[in-house]
């Protein structure tokens, strides 16, 4: 079973940035979609980017696009989310998830396509 570790979260002023990283343990890490949600107090859990297995395609929520950017480092097993101009609204705890089938490259935006998930790591961003 895949194990999914985030970090890189914590309080940051509105306008601010926050790199997130989410290291994943084993040796499939290049194979398989990867995905950021979040999800905020008394709400569901919400698709904010994702990117294939090659890296080569990246998808973004509206609300996120321009502001934020998804990477991987398939060497390292780590996935990133580059987080710039953060407003008050992305206060939420952010997950990692891997895609539940390997060589997945479209249908990364829903939750459905995930089959692990991280323990998630808090954002905070203050007005």
């Amino acid at each position: 079973q895949v194990q999914l570790v985030e970090s890189g979260g914590g309080l940051v002023q509105a306008g601010g940035s926050l790199r997130l990283s989410c290291t994943a343990s084993g040796r499939t890490f290049s194979i398989y979609g990867m995905g950021w949600f979040r999800q905020a107090p008394g709400k569901e859990r919400e698709f904010v980017a994702a990117i294939s297995f090659s890296g080569g395609a990246q998808y973004y929520a509206d609300s996120v696009k321009g502001r934020f950017t998804i990477s991987r480092d398939n060497a390292k097993n780590t996935l990133y989310l580059q987080m710039n101009s953060l407003k008050p609204e992305d206060t939420a705890v952010y997950y990692c998830g891997r895609g539940a089938r390997p060589h997945a490259t479209v249908g990364l935006t829903g939750r459905a396509a995930y089959g692990n998930w991280g323990q998630g790591t808090q954002v905070i961003v203050s007005s």
